[in-house]
């Protein structure tokens, strides 16, 4: 099938590297893709190889749309492209974001009837990510486990010209500007340790025992090999999220803040699912921290706990398999 992906970058990278995976997994399985994106700077440093990237349509515009369209979290299609999707009749499929909520479930492949505006009377479905087999599972591209068990830590880091000191943990961090990052440098004093920013943050002067390493934006392929090349990994949103489970080490999520503070109940779901103390991953989350205890995540059972979290995702679905399956099983109009 062709497949016409559609994605927003509102304010941060997580919605176009999700995308981008998704686009280049549907090509690598044989499918025709093209990733409409208003905003495709981002796409440049997470090499999208020889993908067809096209410009957000303008208001009027009517592309000519594949048989399935996907209108990634949430962001709205521009008049021209509903007009298209009410006289092309795609398979009209709403790509929601990653939750461990119970509504996930309930609500994965439902009909969302269009009410008003220029697609008035087609239908929508909704296509939830998730952890159960009653969802559409996660995104892990098919080399992805050969790729993890073949790489060298150690090889990695002289490759991109970063051995380690002897003796020093290794933490990443990528995290939205009010993490308290204070809190964390002074967690991670306790023993030597090197931190791994990624771009966008500024920090404060680091206390003894710690050395900060800025990282330029790194392709997605770095990224991952970042994340398994580390002792514990700080990430945000949700791509990135994914990617630290797939690493199979420990981790902290900084979940992309909501004004009504509906993320701390995603968190919570999540650390439900997994059986996680919530005592840190709330530390984090909370701007004016003071007090952030890291010790644990350090610990042979911590790193044992996160690989095991690792195989039992492995068992469970794999979200462009689910997608292809599911797309096929869908077919007909959206009117």
């Amino acid at each position: 099938m062709r497949w016409s992906l559609f994605c927003r970058v509102v304010d941060n990278f997580g919605d176009a590297g999700f995308c981008l995976r998704l686009a280049r997994e549907l090509r690598a399985r044989g499918e025709s893709v093209e990733l409409f994106i208003d905003d495709p700077r981002p796409l440049a440093w997470m090499q999208p190889g020889d993908l067809r990237i096209l410009p957000w349509p303008g208001e009027d515009e009517e592309p000519a749309l594949g048989e399935v369209v996907i209108e990634a979290f949430g962001c709205e299609l521009p008049p021209g492209v509903q007009i298209a999707c009410a006289r092309q009749a795609p398979l009209w499929i709403n790509l929601e974001y990653l939750s461990a909520e119970g509504y996930v479930e309930r609500c994965h492949g439902l009909p969302s009837p269009v009410m008003s505006g220029p697609a008035r009377g087609c239908v929508k479905r909704f296509f939830y990510p998730g952890f159960s087999a009653a969802t559409g599972g996660l995104l892990r591209e098919a080399g992805l486990e050969a790729a993890w068990k073949a790489h060298s830590s150690a090889a990695w880091w002289r490759e991109m010209g970063l051995p380690p000191l002897p003796g020093e943990r290794q933490v990443s961090l990528f995290a939205y500007p009010h993490a308290p990052i204070p809190a964390l440098l002074a967690a991670l004093a306790d023993a030597p340790t090197r931190l791994l920013v990624s771009p966008g943050l500024v920090l404060p002067a680091a206390p003894p025992n710690v050395r900060v390493c800025a990282l330029p934006w790194l392709s997605q392929s770095a990224f991952d090999r970042l994340l398994w090349s580390c002792d514990l990994n700080l990430v945000r949103g949700e791509d990135s999220f994914v990617r630290a489970q797939w690493a199979g080490k420990p981790f902290l999520w900084h979940i992309y803040p909501q004004h009504d503070r509906a993320h701390l109940a995603k968190l919570d779901a999540f650390l439900a699912l997994q059986g996680t103390s919530p005592a840190a991953w709330h530390a984090w989350n909370n701007p004016v921290t003071t007090d952030l205890q890291l010790a644990s995540f350090f610990e042979p059972a911590t790193r044992a706990k996160a690989l095991a979290w690792r195989e039992r995702l492995l068992s469970g679905p794999e979200l462009v398999n689910t997608l292809l399956t599911w797309a096929a099983k869908q077919g007909g109009p959206t009117s």
